[in-house]
């Protein structure tokens, strides 16, 4: 192989001239004769013993070509870029593959790591809301506890909102029953809006033991085409009321339901774990405001296969966790009669924001001249060992060091934007109803309202996967 010419273009591409010398090519094409001659049948010959001279002779000289240059391709390619000296991010675009005279060439335009600077990535102002948790929050998490420790007993009396009813049903249009509008025992929550529109509220007030008739109409959207926008009558039976019989909240409660022994104790825990949750969530929304600031300050020339690879990434994370949850990714598309395009479309901003991102941190990296020492690397290899329940060497075999010190350098970059960063107090609301408007009216003497800003979204954190830099080997195909 050899590497005749590198040229540096627009975008951070590179397009490579690639030679593979006569002697070389003369090897794959004759590699490729042994693997085809079974398949190739020549008269006055058995299949697999005609010479490759006269299988050229009568098919062209060129039967072998395509083959050959589909063999030679991927380590040509390799040592090219290895020659070259550049850090490919995506599939290389190939033209040009020729061969004249038993010379094999080729041009492959490759998008390359690209060069940035960051700017202004100290002292970043972001908004950072002050985190409490008021008396009302602490009751409302403890009333849910409470109603997941109910009972369920028997109600003699009418049916409630919030009930659970047992009845036998049947439904009837233009008289008649239709298929899947019978059930008997059938055990409904009354409220959960299970049924359609109207039936649950005219069994409130009804009584176990009565029979009565429900009529309802089917929506015009309704799934069975047949029923939808059609009056029904469905002949109803009661035969239980339950209801739900939430425990006295006094210290048993919290002996029952927790490790505390008082009330006072169960809300206090349930208070600081709310107080976490948010101050959590105020944290992830002052980091992705930052990170939001950082990327303003950065500048280069990002190549789109950069942001393609990542998109391919963000897309296939979301076809396994699909395929968790038992549905593959296809039928899933299929189920929201959506397109594979239009679907990819949806993570473009966010592909392109965590390629972004990781290129910030890793100028920031390099400007701190961030150091990672083989402590770090060991302890980073030991946390992901426990986080995964393997063993370490596992992990190493799994995730290259070099890939691992990475990602520690953007760790500590991230550490370096937050140490500076300024959280501000967020804006207040402006009120833009009328009585606010008229307040305000009355009241000009004093502060004016402000308006709020809302956070991006927070799933991200910064610490995205590096975008792949090895190759898949794309098979070129014969002029």
């Amino acid at each position: 192989m050899k590497l005749t010419g590198v040229e540096k273009q627009e975008k951070s591409m590179v397009m490579l001239s690639v030679t593979v010398e006569k002697e070389e090519f003369e090897k794959a094409c004759e590699k490729a004769y042994h693997q085809s001659v079974k398949k190739i049948n020549v008269p006055g010959f058995r299949k697999g013993k005609a010479p490759r001279k006269m299988i050229e002779k009568l098919y062209g000289a060129e039967i072998f070509h395509e083959d050959a240059m589909n063999a030679c391709y991927p380590a040509a390619y390799e040592s090219a870029v290895a020659e070259a000296g550049i850090d490919p991010v995506g599939y290389p675009h190939l033209s040009d593959y020729k061969v004249e005279d038993g010379v094999f060439t080729f041009k492959a335009l490759v998008a390359v790591y690209p060069e940035v600077t960051i700017k202004n990535y100290k002292g970043i102002e972001a908004e950072k809301a002050e985190v409490s948790v008021s008396d009302g929050e602490v009751d409302t998490e403890i009333d849910h506890l409470a109603e997941r420790n109910a009972r369920i007993v028997t109600a003699d009396r009418p049916v409630q909102n919030g009930d659970t009813l047992q009845f036998d049903f049947e439904g009837f249009v233009d008289g008649k029953p239709f298929d899947g509008g019978k059930a008997e025992n059938y055990s409904l929550k009354i409220g959960s809006g299970m049924f359609i529109p109207g039936f649950e509220d005219q069994l409130v007030g009804k009584k176990a033991g009565e029979e009565c008739d429900v009529e309802v109409t089917f929506p015009e959207d309704y799934q069975a085409a047949e029923l939808a926008g059609k009056p029904a009558v469905f002949k109803c039976k009661l035969h239980e009321v339950k209801e739900s019989q939430k425990p006295e909240l006094d210290d048993e409660f919290a002996k029952d339901v927790s490790e505390f022994d008082t009330l006072a104790e169960l809300k206090a825990d349930v208070k600081a774990k709310i107080l976490e949750s948010k101050q959590n969530q105020a944290d992830s929304a002052f980091e992705e405001a930052l990170l939001t600031k950082m990327i303003e300050g950065l500048e280069g020339d990002i190549p789109e296969d950069m942001f393609e690879r990542q998109l391919d990434r963000v897309v296939e994370d979301f076809g396994y966790r699909m395929q968790a949850q038992g549905i593959d990714l296809n039928t899933y598309l299929k189920m929201n009669n959506m397109e594979p395009a239009t679907f990819r479309n949806l993570f473009r901003e966010q592909a392109v924001r965590q390629v972004k991102i990781r290129l910030s941190l890793e100028a920031i990296a390099k400007l701190e001249s961030v150091a990672i020492s083989e402590e770090d690397i060991n302890a980073e290899y030991s946390r992901l060992a426990e986080q995964y329940k393997m063993e370490v060497e596992r992990i190493r075999g799994m995730i290259a060091e070099k890939d691992l010190k990475s990602d520690l350098e953007t760790q500590k970059a991230l550490e370096i934007v937050k140490n500076s960063a300024k959280a501000v107090a967020p804006k207040k609301e402006e009120k833009t109803d009328a009585a606010a408007e008229e307040k305000t009216e009355k009241k000009a003497e004093k502060k004016p309202a402000r308006r709020t800003t809302k956070k991006a979204e927070a799933a991200e954190k910064g610490q995205e996967e590096k975008p792949a830099k090895k190759t898949t080997k794309k098979t070129p195909k014969a002029e």
